[in-house]
């Protein structure tokens, strides 16, 4: 009768502990959960309030984008930090574990280190930034949109979004359109063997001399540059605002076009001459 009694009080106590346990469990769950949602809202309105200090100050666009993804990763983890504590997980035993396993994520995350320092160095030599148009060794092209901390963002000219690493932007090729203020633009056209050079030069010079976003200086280029197979081939150098380029780039080729058929310049077509013994 005695051991009956005082198995059933171990048991009373086991239970007891085990509900405490329970409580007290549920208490940290629910603890560590209001901390994450108030302190992913938090997060949210610092990065918010961050980001409109950096728009005030009116840093850089493309510094900007590199210090705000910086800030909200740290935001992120000072609030799982937050979180793991009040699940009533040691934090130094936390970080003895994240040691222990340094070498592991070091070579797991080697590549995004590569890609944070090459971040570092595009904002260090200023390649290029947000709103240039680029094209990189990796064949990725686009206008710049943001450059994060581990990667650039291109925005396509058919407008697709590329994520492309920074390590490979900081160590490789990277061709600037937008970088200078002018840009050189050549053609070259093909008449006739019989057309009268001269004419050609100079209905093609009044056609440049008509075009006012065709700069004086450097002079525009025209010159003979190549007797073909099928066709005397004229060469045409031309400088624009980078922003014009594309733009004087088509126009020419229907200005011409329209120009020769006026003026009777005939365009050559292939020719193949077959003589019969």
């Amino acid at each position: 009768m005695l051991l009956a009694s005082e198995t059933s009080i171990q048991l009373t106590n086991a239970l007891e502990k085990l509900i405490d346990s329970g409580i007290q469990l549920g208490e940290r769950v629910l603890g560590a959960l209001i901390i994450f949602i108030i302190g992913k809202f938090l997060v949210n309105w610092l990065n918010r309030l961050f980001a409109r200090i950096l728009e005030k100050r009116k840093v850089d666009p493309s510094i900007q984008s590199f210090l705000k993804s910086m800030v909200n990763i740290l935001l992120l983890i000072m609030l799982i930090l937050a979180v793991i504590g009040k699940l009533g997980i040691e934090l130094t035993g936390f970080a003895a574990l994240l040691a222990s396993a340094g070498v592991a994520i070091g070579m797991a995350l080697s590549g995004n280190l590569q890609n944070f320092a090459g971040g570092l160095i595009i904002l260090l030599f200023r390649p290029y930034k947000v709103g240039d148009f680029i094209e990189a060794s990796t064949g990725a092209s686009g206008t710049v949109k943001e450059i994060q901390i581990f990667h650039t963002i291109l925005i396509t000219a058919d407008n697709k979004m590329i994520y492309v690493p920074n390590g490979a932007m900081s160590s490789g090729v990277i061709t600037n359109y937008s970088k200078l203020d002018t840009r050189r633009i050549e053609w070259n056209f093909g008449v006739d063997y019989g057309e009268d050079y001269k004419k050609v030069e100079k209905v093609l010079r009044e056609i440049i001399a008509n075009d006012k976003r065709i700069l004086t200086s450097p002079a525009p280029f025209i010159e003979l540059g190549e007797l073909a197979a099928s066709s005397v081939n004229i060469k045409i150098r031309v400088w624009v605002n980078s922003s014009d380029y594309w733009d004087v780039f088509f126009s020419m080729n229907q200005t011409v076009y329209s120009t020769f058929n006026k003026e009777g310049i005939n365009f050559p077509f292939p020719q193949l001459t077959v003589h019969q013994a």
